[in-house]
């Protein structure tokens, strides 16, 4: 027994150092250090500000994301270089089915709003066509028309053109191996630090798809690599577009809408990026709110690559930055603690203190580093949301909980969403922090009697 705490200590002493060097790596100041350095360098060495862009021509956010590509050559000072590449798989991508049949979903609502044409030529990419396709690109690398011809190609692919589609296939005679160009292209982002597909990379910095490319503007402009004062319509569009007012008082027509679900992990930090967000607009627009806490995803089995979890991480901090919420001080509560914060959330629930609850653990896990797997920690915690400690010490011994966790996961995944924060409101399915905008407006759509609904 005393070998095992010995262990234990020394389990908990890894932990902490492993936290205190995440905290380090995602602070702002040290993202602050970092773009000025890298500046610095580039200033020194004469160099452009050079940004990289790797495009899949599969991937419908890759065609989304390169409708703005020439508008932001035009209007920065850039040396723009395009790859072919290829999302990495395993556990970079733990359900890739799934994925790639929301992918298709979540853009053709982004495309709608943003105004992009998706799949208007046909119902289906031209899939017959896709290996012709990837040669034919291929066959330009090193041309001047390379950075055209993948434009062009994503545009037929996505709009769902297997006229032009077969048009573009390389010939006989002029094959090459796609799986060449696209090798050396992962190589190029692999070593640059990423593996997904429609990613953008600016002097030590990733930008995903159209959600992240506001953060690049920013960015740029504040070097002044503008070439005019004057905001570039497109760019501007995509900055509006993703702008909404929540309504003053919830509208009489969102009486009857069906309730609001958010499946949250604790250890997600985009899922405690989303609730008070969340909550807000069930809030706003009077709707009810159910939520609906599943396992994390390593927990269930997935492992998640380092690289990809320290890119998540550096995302949660800028996104936290921008939305003003307190982040980066972490205690990574995987295993016991995850457990005893779902016991508790459904005794807190039984309290109505579900919500305070949730956001009282995730401000203590994201940016306070207090350990939630042992009583200090969890006592802390349910002292600030006011529950009967008591209650809660009994609450965690019991394991009620892992029921309604895993119907939560199995109603997540027969949503067609297996990663969390997952937004669900009758058939509205999406996943990601980042979609809060897209459920107000499909919130405005279900209320709009003509009368408008800010009433």
């Amino acid at each position: 027994m005393e070998a095992f705490f010995h262990v234990g200590r020394i389990v908990s002493a890894v932990s902490r150092i492993r936290s205190v060097i995440l905290n380090i790596l995602i602070s702002s100041r040290t993202r602050r250090l970092r773009r000025a350095v890298v500046e610095l360098r580039r200033r020194l060495l004469r160099r452009p500000h050079k940004v990289s862009v790797f495009l899949q021509l599969d991937d419908p956010y890759s065609y989304l994301l390169s409708h703005y590509l020439p508008s932001l050559a035009r209007h920065y000072d850039i040396d723009l270089r395009l790859y072919l590449s290829e999302a990495r798989g395993g556990g970079y991508k733990p359900e890739p089915q799934m994925l790639a049949e929301y992918a298709v979903v979540d853009c053709e609502r982004l495309a709608l709003e943003l105004g992009i044409p998706f799949l208007d030529k046909g119902a289906t990419p031209p899939v017959e066509y896709r290996l012709a396709m990837l040669d034919a690109i291929a066959a330009t690398e090193g041309r001047n028309d390379f950075i055209d011809e993948l434009l062009q190609a994503l545009a037929v692919y996505w709009r769902g053109d297997a006229e032009a589609a077969s048009r573009r296939s390389g010939k006989d005679d002029e094959h090459v191996a796609a799986d060449r160009i696209i090798a050396a292209s992962n190589k190029v982002q692999s070593r640059l630090g990423h593996y997904n597909s429609a990613t953008v990379h600016y002097a030590g910095e990733w930008y995903w798809g159209v959600d992240r490319l506001h953060y690049l503007f920013e960015r740029l402009d504040a070097l002044g690599a503008a070439r005019d004062e004057s905001p570039a319509p497109r760019l501007e569009s995509l900055r509006q577009a993703t702008q909404v007012t929540l309504p003053v008082a919830p509208p009489a027509a969102a009486r009857d809408l069906p309730p609001l679900e958010l499946f949250h992990s604790i250890r997600s930090p985009y899922s405690y990026l989303a609730l008070q967000r969340t909550f807000d607009i069930a809030d706003a627009f009077g709707l009810q709110l159910k939520l609906r806490p599943v396992l994390p995803m390593v927990m269930r089995g997935m492992q998640v690559p380092k690289r990809k979890l320290l890119y998540i991480a550096r995302d949660a901090a800028r996104e936290a930055d921008r939305r003003g919420i307190a982040f980066g001080k972490i205690a990574d509560p995987v295993g016991v603690g995850t457990e005893r914060c779902l016991a508790v959330f459904y005794y807190a629930e039984s309290e109505n203190r579900g919500r305070d609850f949730l956001l009282d653990a995730g401000e203590a896990i994201w940016s306070q580093a207090i350990d939630v797997s042992g009583d200090a920690g969890m006592r802390k915690v349910t002292g600030k949301t006011g529950l009967f400690w008591p209650d809660v010490l009994a609450a965690m011994e019991s394991d009620a909980w892992r029921g309604p966790v895993e119907d939560n996961r199995e109603s997540m995944m027969a949503s067609g969403c297996w990663g969390v924060p997952t937004l669900r409101m009758g058939d509205f399915v999406a996943w990601g922090q980042d979609r809060d905008w897209l459920l107000v407006r499909h919130i405005e759509e279900l209320c709009d009697t003509g009368d408008g609904i800010l009433v």
